[in-house]
């Protein structure tokens, strides 16, 4: 049998099972982006999720052998959300673990990357810079990527939703990791010359990706999807049970104490001193108070106590720095950030409305 008609037969199997293969992830992907649009989840995860998952489509689609005969602008769409599809996930991250992205990374981080983009399809007069558009693109991609992963992996202790706490272990590991791999590879091979046994390999990965991640999604877990509470807006104690009843008051004494002073103060660090485990500290917290981080929770108290510092006449002189360290802050920069997102002002707007002389009638 003639060798190169035999290696011809293999890789056709392996670009028809490539190509099988990315029709059920393609699928998976599409009906994941219907149920969490219509789902009651919150609107920004929502949206950032729909826009990850249409950008992994467009990745199959991409590298797929029938790309080149979409139409011309088909494909510019397709390539542009492929590879916007490592900030989307740095996007997703940010909105899943609840983080403040900065808008300032992600527009450069935008623009870098069509910029990239329009250097290919401008090849004609812009040839000689696709070497470092290519660079840069992966660059920032894997940047992205790997931001991506230092998110999920960092303040997992602070977070009190069991099922996200989970969720980032399957994030890091499956999602983040499979993101940098595919770049590794591109960047190595070079976009496009892949051997096919490495794109098949990739493809089998998004379908185990895509059904771990699907389940989560289309779980649709409250606990993990529905949007946040106002913060401390307890759950109504109608159908507390005794002990939580009294966990519930080990934690008032705790807070009226002032415990939330201490700098470093964890959620273990708690349960070590209400002497209760730390399982049930957490889902108090989070299922009875409706608090899903516990920096969250102490931040609740100290703006509180920060606001009343503030206000008040006899401390108006008090530096606002002073204020945060003996609030357990260890700079200006964290309590700033704290009570903007508590009050939608920074310290000093809110000491300077306080003190505000009122307009007469």
């Amino acid at each position: 049998m003639d060798l190169g008609a035999s290696a011809g037969h293999k890789r056709g199997r392996m670009e028809s099972l490539d190509t099988a293969l990315r029709f059920i992830a393609i699928g998976q992907l599409a009906l994941i982006v219907l149920v969490v649009w219509r789902s009651q989840t919150a609107p920004a995860l929502r949206r950032i999720t729909a826009l990850l998952l249409i950008a992994v489509i467009a990745y199959l689609i991409n590298s797929a052998p029938l790309f080149p005969q979409l139409p011309p602008p088909l494909r510019l769409i397709v390539v542009l959300t492929n590879n916007l599809s490592a900030l989307f996930l740095w996007l997703f991250a940010h909105v899943m673990f609840d983080r403040a992205a900065d808008r300032r990374i992600a527009l450069a981080a935008a623009t870098v990357i069509v910029a990239s983009v329009m250097v290919f399809v401008l090849r004609r007069w812009t040839g000689p810079l696709i070497p470092a558009a290519d660079l840069v693109c992966h660059a920032v991609s894997a940047l992205l990527a790997l931001h991506s992963v230092v998110i999920a992996l960092t303040q997992r202790d602070d977070d009190l939703v069991e099922q996200r706490r989970r969720f980032r272990v399957a994030f890091v590991l499956i999602v983040a990791g499979l993101s940098i791999l595919v770049l590794a590879s591109e960047a190595w091979f070079g976009f496009g010359h892949e051997p096919v046994w490495m794109l098949g390999a990739q493809t089998l990965l998004i379908v185990v990706a895509v059904t771990v991640f699907g389940t989560a999604m289309l779980e649709a877990d409250p606990a993990l999807l529905a949007p946040r509470l106002s913060p401390g807006a307890p759950i109504a104690a109608d159908d507390w049970s005794p002990a939580e009843r009294v966990l519930r008051e080990k934690l008032d004494a705790a807070m009226a104490s002032r415990v939330w002073l201490e700098p470093g103060l964890t959620i273990g660090t708690l349960a070590a001193k209400l002497d209760v485990p730390e399982h049930r500290l957490r889902a108090l917290i989070n299922r009875r108070l409706g608090q899903r981080n516990f920096s969250a929770f102490l931040n609740g108290h100290r703006i509180a106590e920060a606001k009343r510092v503030l206000a008040d006449p006899a401390r108006v002189d008090l530096p606002v720095l002073t204020i945060a360290m003996d609030l357990g802050y260890g700079s200006l920069a964290p309590f700033n950030r704290a009570f903007r997102e508590t009050a939608g002002q920074t310290p000093t707007e809110f000491r300077r409305a306080a003190f505000a002389t009122p307009e007469k009638p």
